[in-house]
């Protein structure tokens, strides 16, 4: 199968650190929020793929070609945010086999694999999550059959808790793009875009079957306060890490992801602290906190905060949200 990944977006929740990186290539745990699905991928056989390309595109391409260069990667540029359906519907020259489609806002624990063992009667599979918040998202409500009836945006009601998260195998991948078709004919919805989710009703209406499957986990990392939650989530499931070589009178609090090549000193740091190689960290105590490359801290105490890579941190005790390039003395 192949897939396809939409990230035109410009991950505004996500500023300053977008100005610079596009929203994947964020690091979390210790590497990109986008190399996780990708790895997931290759694990599955997964070999080729469509990147709807917009914001940083050329960062993207890039981190491709350099991380994944076995990985056939088209890239289809956006010009106009017109929705999900929109993103999709760009990747259609290049699919003639069945097809994932992933939006790389979040990570998951799911049974990819799931897709080479589904009945032949059914026309893909939606993931979702149960969750409380309901009225936050767009929900799935089944039948009896746990298949798919309808996605409701953000109800009122409790008419479901599953809420739609973004990840998708469509068997059928001829129907998807003719309902995609069909979408982009109509009116655009409320905030004049067009939606994934619409086509796949068109699906169902003409009688299709899609089945839902319920993820494990579910890790937003579409704003800071939830990727720094995420951050702690893969430090605690194997992604913790210590140098050897630290300096002298340092204490480390698991979890903690220390990249080889930082250098600390008479500072305490952790839990849930990411350090990427060549930063510097001196008389400090970071908690809660993703540090980027070739970084200076000093005489700080910072929690809660996400420091981009060349940001110089000094005399700060608080929350800071630092973006590339920085440089911050008190």
């Amino acid at each position: 199968m192949k897939v396809v990944i939409p990230l035109a977006g410009k991950g505004t929740r996500l500023r300053p650190h977008t100005h610079t990186t596009p929203k994947p290539l964020l690091r979390v745990g210790g590497q990109p929020v986008m190399s996780y699905i990708l790895d997931d991928l290759i694990t599955l056989g997964v070999r080729e793929g469509v990147f709807i390309t917009g914001h940083l595109r050329e960062s993207v391409e890039a981190y491709m070609r350099t991380a994944y260069p076995r990985f056939i990667a088209h890239f289809v540029e956006q010009p106009v945010q017109d929705g999900t359906a929109g993103a999709v519907r760009l990747a259609e020259p290049f699919i003639d086999e069945d097809v994932l489609v992933i939006f790389v806002d979040t990570l998951f624990d799911a049974d990819l694999s799931l897709a080479a063992r589904l009945p032949s009667e059914l026309a893909g599979v939606i993931w979702a999550k149960e969750v409380e918040d309901y009225q936050r998202f767009g929900v799935v409500v089944l039948d009896d059959d746990r298949n798919m009836v309808r996605i409701v945006e953000k109800p009122k009601e409790p008419i479901s808790k599953l809420a739609n998260i973004g990840l998708y195998y469509i068997r059928d991948w001829k129907l998807l793009f003719e309902g995609i078709g069909h979408v982009m004919r109509a009116r655009p919805g409320p905030s004049g875009e067009f939606y994934l989710t619409d086509a796949f009703q068109y699906m169902i209406d003409h009688g299709a079957k899609i089945r839902v499957e319920e993820v494990q986990g579910w890790y937003d990392c579409g704003q800071l306060e939830t990727l720094l939650d995420t951050n702690r989530h893969l430090l605690l499931n194997g992604r913790d890490h210590t140098p050897r070589k630290l300096g002298s009178n340092v204490t480390i609090v698991p979890p903690v992801r220390v990249a080889d090549g930082a250098w600390i000193e008479n500072s305490t740091i952790g839990p849930n602290v990411t350090v990427e190689a060549e930063t510097e960290i001196r008389n400090a105590m970071l908690r809660d906190t993703i540090v980027g490359a070739n970084c200076v801290i000093r005489n700080a105490t910072l929690h809660d905060s996400m420091i981009g890579d060349h940001v110089r941190v000094e005399g700060v005790n608080g929350r800071v949200n630092a973006g590339d390039h920085t440089d911050i003395r008190v």
